[in-house]
């Protein structure tokens, strides 16, 4: 077990202070690694790490915001003077919904600059510090919209579908620096994220029907993908996407 285990390093996870990203920081603190918790609220940020500190974890927090290239290189600078980053979780993201064809502009830039340039932004800040020590962990935060679509949401599938291929040209870039690039793309899950589809009787009718597991996304099934990615077991997985969905993009 000593191939999964995280002591000593640092793991900086963007979008940290709820839903999945509070729950990935939970889970590689519990595997022990110390972590940065990332986010735009110092309040919410200071909750979290609090919570985390309670557990035992070594926890600290970075504030800026990952479409802010100027704020991402000072933040992960002052976390490099303290520790240095051997992982990165790419999780902070964000969702609009409309019709395609009636989208307003602002909304997909929106869109865009969170869940798509915040992922390059970050990477290629924290990627030169990974490369002079030839090693490194990027975990990117896709969806099953990598490589799916649904009505209403055709700027957060290209955004995440993009994400996916990104962690492609990483691969491609810093494998040979010793860093491993991957993909979780989850599924559907019960968080504030989803609060909305988890409430329509509907969609919750057509998504237990859908999945072949039968049930939303539970945080606590992403910790396993996390970990591994994240470990010494994963030294030669590279530039793949790992789908924690319950089997939905495996069936029709």
């Amino acid at each position: 077990m000593d191939m999964f285990s995280l002591e000593g390093r640092t793991a900086l996870i963007t979008g940290a202070s709820r839903g999945i990203g509070y729950a990935l920081a939970s889970a590689l603190a519990n595997a022990g690694a110390a972590v940065v918790l990332n986010g735009r609220s110092e309040a919410a940020l200071e909750d979290a790490a609090e919570t985390l500190r309670a557990t035992g974890a070594e926890v600290s927090i970075e504030l800026f915001d990952v479409t802010d290239a100027a704020a991402i290189r000072a933040g992960v600078a002052r976390i490099e003077e303290r520790s240095p980053i051997n992982i990165l979780v790419n999780n902070a993201g964000m969702q609009r919904r409309a019709p395609l064809e009636s989208f307003d502009d602002d909304d997909w830039r929106a869109i865009m600059s969170t869940n798509l340039d915040g992922v390059y932004y970050v990477s290629k800040s924290v990627a030169p510090f990974m490369i002079a020590r030839g090693s490194g962990k990027i975990i990117n935060i896709g969806s099953v919209q990598c490589g799916l679509g649904r009505p209403t949401i055709a700027p957060y599938t290209a955004s995440k579908g993009a994400v996916r291929t990104l962690t492609m040209g990483m691969c491609a870039d810093w494998a040979k620096h010793g860093i491993q690039a991957n993909v979780i793309a989850p599924g559907y899950f019960d968080t504030t994220l989803n609060k909305a589809l988890v409430e329509d009787k509907d969609f919750d009718e057509w998504l237990r029907k859908r999945t072949p597991a039968g049930r939303w996304g539970k945080l606590e099934d992403l910790h396993g993908a996390a970990v591994f990615l994240a470990s010494p077991a994963a030294d030669f997985i590279n530039g793949q996407t790992i789908y924690v969905d319950g089997g939905i993009v495996a069936v029709v």
